[in-house]
């Protein structure tokens, strides 16, 4: 039996056959002719036992070149169908980049969120940590470490939501004040600023809202003064409203502060001279600070003998509708999509 004879002309009948290849299911049926088990070319090896030794090498050699050669034409086949394929799909699918694009609408960060960030920002550049804290607290937190005992009567002033006798939603940020204090175990200076959402028992009209944004700011060290409060109130006026901007401070009460201050910027509307919008004073009222209680840092692990601070809160629904001149303070939390598209950053 000539082997090598008849491997040429199977390899020469596998070529006519691939070409009338047209799918990978009929591509398997003429690799499972010519190269499996049942396939001529693997039979040849069964005649070995009937050869000399001295023409065994070369009809096993021919058998497995003649077996690599089929397994090449097949792979190539295989390549050019599977190339084939990808193209018709990349066809089918292809995108005319000439039709009109989709009106894809794209959103943007909340006009609060915008605000906080930009707040952030700020004082990150100035130095001062971002801290955070639970928006369900602790009676304790929340007044008693402020210089609020249960029978104060500053405790009017914040009608509070409660979920049990010892446990509220924040009325304020100043219990991230308080836990920050703790943290630091009175070992070291404070300089941080607490945005986060505050809840009070409020109807909801044009300026209250039951739930509003907050940012806090603390700052304790052994030097700090009530010129550095202004100085800081005053970039953050700036910042906010313009750098023609002017603050004034107006003595007031806090239980948390002594002593304490209602701060007020210039008006925009008629730069600090007097219209119907500052009611003819010439400034508006934007938030509250002082200097921090001495039984505060005491209730906070401080020693008011040795250290002293600053503490300032402002609204961020504040800062935002006397920047943009927004009316209703509900505005920020009905979703209307025509309203929040106005602020995109």
């Amino acid at each position: 039996m000539d082997v090598k004879k008849r491997i040429d002309e199977l390899e020469e009948e596998l070529e006519k056959e691939l070409e009338k290849v047209k799918t990978q299911a009929e591509l398997l049926n003429v690799k499972s002719r010519y190269l499996g088990k049942k396939a001529e070319i693997s039979s040849f090896m069964k005649h070995m036992r009937d050869l000399p030794k001295e023409k065994r090498p070369a009809f096993g050699q021919a058998v497995n070149e003649g077996k690599e050669r089929f397994a090449s034409l097949i792979e190539k086949r295989q390549a050019f169908l599977k190339r084939r394929s990808i193209e018709k799909k990349l066809a089918k699918e292809r995108v005319d980049v000439t039709l009109d694009a989709p009106d894809f609408r794209v959103g943007s960060r909340h006009i609060i969120n915008q605000i906080v960030e930009e707040v952030e920002d700020l004082f990150i550049g100035m130095g001062y940590t971002i801290e955070e804290g639970p928006e369900i607290e602790t009676d304790e937190m929340n007044f008693e470490k402020l210089n609020l005992p249960k029978d104060h009567p500053a405790r009017d002033m914040q009608d509070s939501l409660y979920i049990t006798e010892e446990t509220l939603l924040r009325t304020h940020t100043s219990p991230v004040q308080v836990r920050t204090m703790l943290e630091y175990g009175g070992k070291k200076p404070v300089k941080m600023i607490c945005p986060g959402k505050a809840y009070r028992r409020d109807d909801d009209d044009a300026t209250h809202s039951h739930q509003f944004y907050q940012i806090e700011g603390l700052v304790v060290d052994e030097s700090t003064t009530m010129a550095d409060l202004k100085g800081t109130l005053l970039v953050l006026a700036k910042a906010m409203f313009g750098p023609e901007r002017k603050i004034r401070l107006r003595p007031s009460y806090f239980p948390f502060t002594e002593p304490s201050a209602e701060v007020d910027v210039s008006c925009a509307n008629c730069a600090g001279e007097g219209c119907n919008i500052c009611k003819n004073t010439g400034y508006i009222e934007i938030l509250g600070a002082g200097m921090v209680n001495d039984y505060v840092l005491a209730a906070s692990g401080y020693d008011p003998e040795k250290y002293q601070g600053f503490a300032f809160g402002v609204g961020i629904e504040r800062i935002a509708m006397l920047r943009y001149g927004i009316e209703d303070i509900r505005n920020f939390y009905t979703n209307d999509l025509r309203f929040l598209r106005q602020f995109k950053a």
